[in-house]
């Protein structure tokens, strides 16, 4: 093990910081909030693969949304590539987003 090992653990972090600065244009609330996100995996070359969900298939950014997570995941200096997988399994739902989003938008 080199001293220029990255704590993958400290990358998601970064990676999940990053990810909470991009909001659906929509709603007032970040994507991770939302309960966009699924699941972020980091590999030992740094390549991020992102699951993500949209808050319908039709959604007016489902062709932008994931290339802005991509392209922000992308310039974190300890990322070497990024990609997005977009899935609709399981479909979103209310239930995803996290009580300070419900809050955020008045549903509690």
């Amino acid at each position: 093990m080199s001293d220029t090992t990255i704590d993958t653990a400290v990358l998601g972090e970064k990676i999940l910081r990053v990810i909470k600065t991009i909001y659906d244009p929509e709603i007032p609330v970040d994507i991770y909030e939302l309960g966009l996100i699924y699941d972020v995996f980091v590999n030992e070359d740094l390549e991020v693969k992102i699951l993500m969900t949209l808050t319908t298939p039709n959604c007016p950014v489902a062709e932008t949304l994931p290339l802005e997570v991509e392209e922000k995941v992308k310039s974190i200096n300890e990322v070497k590539d990024a990609e997005v997988e977009i899935t609709f399994d399981p479909p979103w739902s209310q239930d995803l987003m996290s009580e300070e989003a419900k809050l955020e938008l008045g549903m509690l």
